[in-house]
């Protein structure tokens, strides 16, 4: 098995890109910025985009349990981190918050002006807001 087969790296890579979670994602789903952004497949009549369709299927990914998962939903989550890692790698200069580079990273559930979500199981943001990053010593395993 390669490492892009490996679910509990694809797991990790997957919940490292999108730092939006699922209420945030449904919220801004239903905006216009959201529907008017991004690339609409041949013959879908001026239908849903494709990052739209995407980031209604990472809400359904984030809410069900690990062990729900199918290779389906892990060949999407790959998709997904592929996505996110080529957009962040094209960031354009100065403000990004209104731009329609913004807008469609956040269909795909990464808002790139966010601070990332805490890894699952590490400390929540807030804890981390409040306290700062823990000292290498107490950080536990590398992730």
């Amino acid at each position: 098995m390669s490492s892009r087969d490996d679910p509990d790296q694809t797991y990790r890579e997957f919940t490292e890109a999108v730092n939006m979670k699922p209420g945030e994602l449904s919220t801004w789903l239903d905006t216009d910025e959201s529907k008017h952004v991004g690339w609409r497949r041949k013959g879908s009549g001026g239908g849903e985009t494709v990052g739209h369709e995407s980031g209604r299927k990472i809400i359904d990914l984030l809410r069900r349990k690990r062990g729900q998962l199918t290779e389906a939903d892990y060949k999407h989550m790959r998709k997904v981190v592929g996505y996110v890692r080529r957009h962040m790698a094209q960031r354009p200069s100065g403000d990004v918050r209104d731009t329609r580079w913004r807008y469609s990273l956040m269909n795909w559930g990464h808002d790139p002006v966010k601070a990332p979500l805490p890894p699952p199981g590490g400390p929540s943001r807030k804890a981390l807001d409040r306290h700062g990053t823990p000292p290498k010593s107490r950080r536990g395993p590398a992730r």
